[in-house]
């Protein structure tokens, strides 16, 4: 299969280009290598699989060169709920005509497939747990979360249209290794091994559905091979963990104390994610494998060995 993945010099990215390389399927990257995060970590990202793939190093938004294209695995967008309140309009850019113009691509290449990288976040305020996708979510509450929605709502265009079919995956809280360095898992283990302290936004009860990049790829790939039509599909664990929690099991995991500095809630955080998965098993025999008490130990190792 010829498959086109942006944003895939990225941590999710990354993962699944080298799945796709492992399996035998011919892979284009298109990355623009923006400085949200240092670019040369994204180059890292992809050293290892040099020369084994085409790279296009090109803005979503913009004209890119027509590949052979059997399906597009779309990743890319601008990340992050704090960015996204600083920078609304950086972010609706990005990921709503970003998006447009890659289900425009996907339909002027003949793409069949086209699987999109949706987030928890559009469930917003949503009182009802778990999380389900036929869940009302009308009431979004950072750019982010509203520039998602609109992805999704985009794809059924797509396929309602033209008859792409499309799978809308949204993903609860990924880690792992290559994880975002502005990501909490990472950003506390940086802190918690360097003996500075750690920023814990409000009391720290909310709740998480930490989900590993094996799972999550494992969901992904699933996605990319079965017919779908036009599908939304929650990836998570469907377990949650208080903050406070994560932090205790980053502190066993390193052998260290965290120093915990409180600061006040932060606009568009939500207070609890939690996937139900009964979907995702249903169509895709998704099946998470691990759980928290085992990935964040094998972070902290690649964290150190990386460091």
């Amino acid at each position: 299969m010829n498959v086109l993945v942006t944003g895939g010099a990225g941590f999710i990215g990354s993962h699944v280009v080298a799945a796709l390389l492992a399996r035998g399927d011919t892979v284009t990257v298109v990355d623009d290598f923006n400085d949200f995060y240092d670019p040369a970590i994204k180059r890292r990202n992809l050293a290892a699989f040099a020369g084994a793939f085409r790279l296009i190093e090109a803005d979503i938004r913009g004209a890119l060169p027509v590949v052979a294209c059997d399906a597009i695995v779309h990743l890319a967008a601008r990340g992050g709920i704090r960015p996204s309140v600083a920078e609304p309009r950086l972010c609706t850019e990005v990921n709503v005509s970003g998006t447009q113009n890659l289900l425009e691509y996907a339909r002027q290449a003949g793409a069949r497939k086209f699987v999109f990288a949706s987030s928890s976040s559009v469930y917003g305020l949503n009182q009802r747990v778990p999380f389900t996708e036929t869940d009302p979510i009308h009431c979004p509450i950072s750019p982010y979360a509203a520039s998602k929605l609109a992805g999704e709502a985009l794809g059924h265009v797509y396929h309602h249209l033209y008859g792409l079919d499309v799978a809308c995956l949204r993903f609860f809280t990924v880690y792992g290794p290559r994880q975002r360095p502005d990501l909490a898992i990472y950003k506390f283990t940086q802190a918690i091994l360097a003996g500075q302290p750690i920023e814990l936004y409000g009391d720290g009860a909310g709740r998480r559905d930490f989900t590993h990049i094996r799972d999550i790829l494992q969901g992904i790939l699933a996605a990319l091979d079965r017919p779908l039509g036009y599908e939304i599909i929650n990836l998570g664990e469907s377990r949650t963990i208080t903050v406070r929690g994560l932090v205790t099991l980053l502190e066993q995991a390193t052998g260290r104390s965290a120093v915990i500095h409180s600061v006040p809630p932060q606009p568009g955080d939500v207070p609890v994610t939690y996937a139900d998965i009964t979907k995702a098993q249903r169509l895709l025999d998704y099946q998470p494998t691990t759980p928290l008490a085992t990935g964040i130990p094998e972070f902290v190792a690649w964290y150190r060995a990386s460091s």
